[in-house]
């Protein structure tokens, strides 16, 4: 856990002060920027885990069931879970298997290829993804702390930073 900045006071910006006392002026706004990025999400990912704890989620378990809610039918393959959610198979094997023992998903034979499964939303999942989406919409996806405009030139950017480290296709 990081320790609080003093008040007034940003650490990142003495940060790259310091890079640039050091001889490190070309590199110093590129740590700047990605200290930026890391500690914003250590912030965001403290204030859902916070909201999530109530409902027993990690935001990967939430993000599972929601992209299962979103689903034809409430079901796929391990696989197209995998790919939407970017996690590894033995990552999403592991969330799958905690969903599954507190009976939010079901995990059946894939008829079309005996080898691969597909998971299930049932019931009791869907209604504790909404309830939790509820949650995160109006605690943090509504309020996220920036204008509009700055909501969109930052999903820009990122989505470019990220298309160009091959996170997407263009």
């Amino acid at each position: 856990m990081s320790t609080p900045a003093v008040p007034g006071r940003d650490p990142i910006a003495e940060a790259r002060r310091q890079w640039r006392a050091h001889g490190w002026d070309e590199a110093s706004e590129g740590m700047a920027a990605v200290t930026s990025v890391m500690r914003a999400q250590q912030l965001l990912l403290t204030q859902i885990d916070a909201l999530l704890r109530p409902f027993n989620l990690t935001f990967a378990r939430f993000e599972l069931l929601r992209l299962l809610s979103f689903a034809s039918e409430q079901r796929m393959t391990m696989l197209r879970a995998g790919h939407r959610l970017q996690v590894h198979p033995t990552s999403l094997t592991s969330l799958a298997g905690r969903l599954k023992e507190d009976g939010l998903v079901e995990r059946v034979v894939n008829p079309d290829d005996g080898r691969s499964g597909i998971l299930v939303l049932l019931p009791p999942g869907l209604e504790l993804v909404e309830r939790a989406t509820a949650v995160l919409n109006e605690e943090v996806f509504e309020q996220v702390g920036l204008s509009p405009d700055d909501i969109a030139t930052l999903v820009d950017v990122l989505g470019r930073f990220r298309a160009a480290r091959g996170d997407f296709g263009a």
